[in-house]
């Protein structure tokens, strides 16, 4: 008996053409990426690389300098300034924990209990940013004068008692001590610290705080277990946004101290403008960029997240 042979099957219908896309279309994105990674050349890579080159000429600027690989520059000006970068790193530091002892709790408040007042407040938080720096800042000359009202006030309750015990005030005097550069810098950088925690608290979902009361957590632990966890992207952010710019800044302390408060800004400043002394200020610039980027490195790695808002 012979098999018989099997039907002969249709053609499986074709599918719809591929098409791949062209070169010129592939393209494409990178075509959009050039304008920004030119921005990037031509105004951060190329100034690093010539404030590089400074670093290690020797020289001055009537004779002119001249590349002699000269990295002592490194270590002259690391001991020799060590002081005014542990004041800069001092004075950030506080700065950034007081920023986010007051902005966490108004960042809460605006996306939690705010309602229809949260435009309103966060037009308020940004404010600050309509005047220009300066004057943000000289204002603060005249809110902490000698005799006013503010410094009368912190005198009657004992407060500038504590802070010259502290080393941060000089009996009746706030002006020109650590206590007003320390206040210029949390003023200047507060909203640099509201915003990304705002965009971070705005986030969490409110159900998960229900759910949390459900299970009869109380506010504080909501708080704990909930909350504050989820909002450290946002804590994060805020703090590198305050304490990187506060650690190089120079004009608080030019305006609200003195040669006591000098922080390494000032010097940088000083030895560009002043001492025309280039290569010690590249030196030091780089220094100052080394020693921010390993802590934020550290400390990145320390808050467990690196989900930044």
């Amino acid at each position: 008996m012979t098999a018989t042979a099997a039907p002969p099957q249709a053609p499986a219908p074709a599918g719809p053409p591929v098409h791949k896309p062209s070169t010129r279309k592939r393209l494409v994105p990178y075509w959009l990426l050039l304008p920004g990674i030119l921005w990037l050349l031509v105004f951060f890579v190329l100034p690093m690389v010539y404030q590089a080159s400074t670093s290690v000429q020797t020289g001055s600027l009537e004779e002119g300098f001249e590349v002699t690989w000269h990295f002592r520059t490194y270590w002259d000006a690391f001991t020799e300034y060590l002081p005014q970068f542990l004041r800069s790193l001092l004075y950030a530091g506080t700065a950034t924990a007081l920023c986010l002892l007051l902005g966490y709790p108004l960042a809460y408040l605006i996306a939690f209990k705010a309602g229809r007042w949260r435009n309103l407040l966060l037009v308020l938080v940004i404010a600050p940013f309509f005047t220009s720096f300066l004057i943000r800042t000289l204002a603060w000359k005249t809110i902490l004068a000698d005799g006013g009202p503010v410094v009368g006030a912190l005198n009657a309750v004992g407060f500038l008692d504590v802070t010259s015990w502290l080393g941060m005030t000089e009996g009746d005097r706030v002006l020109a001590t650590p206590l007003a550069v320390v206040c210029g810098l949390t003023y200047n950088f507060l909203p640099f610290m509201i915003l990304p925690l705002y965009s971070s608290l705005e986030r969490i979902d409110t159900r998960l705080h229900e759910a949390a009361g459900d299970l009869y957590a109380r506010p504080v632990t909501v708080f704990r277990k909930v909350t504050f966890p989820l909002s450290m992207p946002g804590v994060v952010s805020g703090t590198l946004l305050t304490f990187i710019p506060a650690s190089g800044d120079y004009v608080n302390a030019e305006l609200l101290g003195s040669t006591d408060t000098r922080m390494i800004g000032n010097v940088i400043q000083s030895q560009y403008l002043r001492i025309l002394d280039y290569p010690t200020a590249a030196a030091l610039s780089f220094i100052l960029m080394a020693i921010v980027l390993i802590m934020v490195t550290i400390y990145i790695r320390r808050a467990g997240t690196e989900d930044l808002v």
